[in-house]
């Protein structure tokens, strides 16, 4: 089974560093009333991974405390079907241009679908539950991964397993 998809828009980094979403001409009406939310969740396509690292499922991140993973309970670029999500906070919107605060993707990436952030929908309910190596991670490293290209997030993980025939058992 394939889906069409095609994108929206397109990540864009502004001459003073900052990041914008660009809408296409054919969207623009449908960005109408976006500006009345602070935050949208924004879905992207994680277009600089190579095709041959979408067959990954395992990766060990190159720091001590952290175990090999499965590529689902990572935030990972190269997965199976490349696309990133996150929550920008929206600070204007002119024409078809959104300036955010910042987001997790490059320069041309591909953006897919814009969500407005809706608390009571998006916010997780109950305790939320992290394993001891994110908080760790979070804790010592959280400031540096914002503006990483996928060739330096590329760097930090060592790439463990390829793809296998789905009907291998890996229990």
């Amino acid at each position: 089974m394939f889906f069409k998809v095609k994108p929206i828009g397109f990540v864009k980094k502004l001459k003073d560093g900052r990041k914008c979403i660009e809408i296409l001409e054919e969207y623009e009406r449908a960005l109408e009333k976006i500006e009345y939310f602070s935050h949208l969740i924004v879905l992207y396509w994680l277009n600089r991974v190579p095709d041959k690292l979408r067959n990954t499922l395992r990766i060990k991140p190159k720091f001590e405390w952290t175990p090999e993973l499965g590529i689902f309970a990572t935030r990972f670029p190269a997965r199976p079907n490349p696309i990133g999500i996150t929550t920008v906070k929206l600070l204007s919107r002119k024409g078809r241009t959104l300036l955010i605060d910042n987001i997790d993707a490059e320069d041309k990436t591909p953006v897919l679908d814009l969500k407005p952030y809706i608390p009571l929908f998006d916010k997780p309910k109950g305790r939320v539950i992290l394993p001891p190596w994110v908080l760790r991670h979070i804790k010592e490293h959280h400031h540096s991964h914002h503006d990483l290209s996928f060739e330096e997030i590329l760097k930090m993980v060592e790439i463990t397993s390829e793809f296998r025939d789905h009907t291998t058992n890996t229990s």
